[in-house]
């Protein structure tokens, strides 16, 4: 079921010399298959470029392919942890695929650092959850931005297309629930599966529906399809995306149907376009120039943003985890858990970040910027 497990030694912060001879052990699980791969692939990339030498401290890391199903995401958080014995869980990929690997991080005592965008996958973080963590900012944060933008540009009749998973419908709960603060309605919703061959039917009831705008929340390339429909039927409104469509697979697939988009984004996106006072521009250079040179030009991904924010996050937490309890046991991976949740002010390429008991996604308002589509690449709005 797993199509590639890839290996690879680094060496991480050990302030302890008691364990400096244990490897630290990191398990990986991503969608390097199946129709969330344009997510997966980005973050494996980063990966790669994880540090050799850091501090001391040797570091195993073990990759495997979850195939974009929750089933097989279940699995691999079985195989990495009864057999490989990682000490922390990087991904996955997805909101279905994170919230399905919940249950063997509580059993195992494991925690993870999740790329998926879903607060259901931490809120609240007690039980289960108290094990994961997530990186990309919670739905409120980006919806605020969306529908001040709406309020701005007086626009009021919203129609929201989501996508049938917890992804689709937390956004769709918030965005009932906020949309009333800034005068607007909510007048038409539709749902899709990301492996629908079509969104026609549901396209043509939105554009029945008149709304001044709408607003997609999709992942990776199947978010370009409702899109395309409403284009192709006439819609010419605002169309809001989440940061889970900002990869270039998403531009290819889309084309001209996706120009004039606006959706809020992490700061990495549009990095070299961010005013010298944004605290993330410097973490977020460093990492893309990286990136870049080894991936090409425009080959950026938020999806590989979030990767390097993991093991930023994890080197973060881990001196104080290496003081306590030897990698390898329950100990150290309850010691690295309790670190990462007193992380304060950390900058990484998505934003600056505090964790805390109650907060385990740790994002505020800087973890987002409005960007638009134009010509083909991203540009940023300013905040006005």
């Amino acid at each position: 079921m797993f199509h590639r497990v890839l290996l690879l030694a680094s060496l991480l912060s050990g302030a302890c010399a008691s364990v400096a001879e244990a490897d630290v052990k990191i398990g990986v699980i991503l969608s390097l298959t199946g129709p969330s791969a344009s997510l997966g692939i980005p973050a494996r990339n980063t990966v790669e470029l994880w540090p050799k030498e850091i501090g001391g401290q040797a570091v195993q890391v073990t990759i495997l392919d979850d195939a974009s199903d929750p089933g097989a995401a279940t699995t691999a958080a079985r195989k990495l942890t009864a057999e490989n014995a990682v000490d922390v869980i990087v991904g996955p990929s997805t909101t279905p695929t994170s919230l399905a690997i919940m249950q063997v991080a509580e059993e195992t005592g494991t925690p993870a650092l999740t790329l998926a965008g879903s607060s259901a996958i931490v809120d609240p973080p007690a039980g289960p959850r108290r094990w994961m963590f997530k990186l990309p900012p919670n739905e409120a944060i980006a919806l605020h931005r969306i529908f001040g933008n709406m309020q701005q540009n007086r626009k009021t009749k919203l129609g929201v297309v989501a996508v049938s998973n917890a992804y689709g419908q937390t956004f769709l709960d918030v965005a009932s629930k906020i949309a009333a603060m800034y005068n607007v309605s909510i007048i038409a919703t539709e749902r899709f599966n990301p492996t629908d061959p079509s969104f026609a039917s549901q396209a043509l009831k939105i554009a029945a529906a008149r709304p001044d705008a709408v607003f997609i929340a999709a992942t990776g390339t199947p978010g370009a399809t409702p899109q395309i429909e409403l284009k192709r039927r006439g819609f010419a409104g605002t169309i809001y995306q989440t940061q889970a469509i900002a990869n270039a697979d998403f531009l290819r697939v889309g084309g001209k149907d996706v120009e004039g988009t606006l959706f809020p984004v992490a700061p990495l996106l549009v990095a070299e376009q961010l005013p010298n006072t944004n605290p993330v521009k410097t973490v977020a250079l460093d990492y893309l120039r990286a990136y870049e040179a080894k991936y090409g030009e425009k080959s950026r991904s938020l999806f590989g943003g979030v990767a390097w924010d993991a093991q930023l996050i994890i080197r973060a937490a881990i001196t104080q985890a290496l003081g306590k309890a030897a990698p390898g046991s329950r100990e150290f991976r309850q010691a690295l858990r309790d670190s990462i949740e007193q992380l304060r002010d950390l900058v990484v390429t998505h934003g600056v970040y505090s964790f805390s008991t109650v907060d385990h996604n740790g994002a505020d308002e800087r973890s987002q910027v409005m960007v638009e589509i134009k010509d083909g690449n991203w540009l940023y709005v300013e905040k006005e």
